[in-house]
């Protein structure tokens, strides 16, 4: 029983968006990430970089992250490890970029960055401590949020798909309006051209 709650979880936690990825910094340019996220989720995230390829130097990065909208909700610089945290606003791309700042480039830097959304920000040890609960029936409480979370996650495709439904539709009407009136247009065109032929005809007496 335990077992097949703990592996539901993992499922669902993996469907949830934890996620550590390296990330290769050239030595020139910027290295972005994104996480498309809907709105009032935790995001949390550390970074660090790696050393074992850079011996003999320490480069240093700069970070910075944006809101679908463009508004910065973390900017640090001169930087080795960090860590940001933050609860989404809006739904959409959130963007995460790294750049060396410093003299020591190198050939570029690797950057471990571990980035959890909404259930895997949580604290389980802390909140099986708080409210004195183990076992099957912490792994139940990890089952329930996981649930809910997919749930709302649902909940956010559907509304999703409803406005591609709708926009695809919006699309289509014009489409065929427009489809129309070029009809017409090249209609009232040949009318005029056959008009004007007929003109030049009986002026010249061909007709």
């Amino acid at each position: 029983m335990a077992a097949v709650l703990a592996l539901a979880v993992a499922l669902a936690i993996a469907s949830l968006g934890a996620e550590a990825v390296w990330l290769e910094v050239p030595q020139s340019g910027t290295k972005c990430v994104s996480e498309e996220i809907q709105s009032n989720v935790v995001v949390l995230s550390d970074y660090s970089i790696m050393y074992e390829s850079h011996p003999y130097s320490h480069p240093t990065i700069a970070v910075k992250v944006t809101s679908p909208y463009g508004n910065t909700l973390h900017h640090n610089e001169n930087a080795t490890v960090g860590q940001f945290a933050f609860t989404t606003a809006e739904a959409g791309n959130y963007l995460a970029c790294f750049w060396i700042d410093s003299a020591e480039k190198g050939s570029g830097v690797s950057v471990n960055l571990d980035w959890k959304i909404g259930f895997a920000t949580k604290d389980w040890d802390a909140i099986a401590k708080k409210e004195k609960i183990e076992g099957v029936e912490l792994e139940l409480r990890k089952l329930e949020v996981a649930v809910q979370a997919i749930h709302q996650n649902l909940i956010h495709l559907k509304a999703r798909e409803a406005e591609m439904r709708t926009v695809s539709e919006k699309t289509n009407s014009r489409v065929a309006w427009f489809s129309i009136l070029s009809l017409g247009v090249c209609i009232v065109v040949s009318i005029l051209q056959l008009w004007h032929l007929q003109g030049f005809f009986r002026k010249k007496k061909l007709i």
